[in-house]
């Protein structure tokens, strides 16, 4: 099966469709990619998925995702920069890292599931006036929210596969 331009192998075990599919999202920093992906899953989701992010070296949130999120009507309060280290151990269905580095450092996660790479530009180290990186930040927005809704749609547990 393609997702959304990476391949990925069928699970060795059937995800269970009493239980929402559970995705880590994870770049570098945990600042902008990785949260913006958490945000729009969740928002996106209808309750079919549990999202969550993390970073390889987190850095804390940048106050531009956050205002880009709340631009879109998306929830980010629940936002906080964690490290991938807090999640190590938990099951998922699905890791996709959202950047170069984060893919080279991402540990690996036991278990069954997919690893998908989305690679995207780091808005938090556009440069330029605020106006300049904010137009970075709501164009990663944007590019992830339509490869989130092709994700959802890919791995929706109620079609009948």
């Amino acid at each position: 099966m393609t997702v959304a331009g990476a391949t990925t192998k069928p699970m060795t075990t059937e995800p269970g469709r009493d239980r929402p599919t559970r995705v880590l999202f994870v770049c570098t920093g945990n600042s902008a990619r990785s949260v913006m992906a958490e945000a729009l899953l969740r928002h996106h989701g209808r309750g079919d998925f549990e999202a969550f992010s993390a970073g390889t070296e987190p850095k804390g949130i940048d106050p531009l995702t956050i205002r880009v999120l709340a631009e879109a009507g998306i929830d980010a309060s629940f936002a906080r920069s964690k490290s991938v280290t807090e999640f190590l151990g938990q099951p998922f269905d699905y890791v996709v890292t959202v950047c170069d580095r984060g893919r080279q450092s991402c540990p690996v996660f036991p278990g069954v599931h997919e690893s998908l790479h989305w690679g995207y530009e780091d808005p938090a180290a556009a440069a330029g006036t605020e106006d300049e990186r904010s137009a970075v930040f709501r164009r990663v927005l944007i590019q992830l929210g339509q490869r989130i809704s092709q994700f959802v749609t890919v791995t929706d547990r109620r079609t009948p596969a």
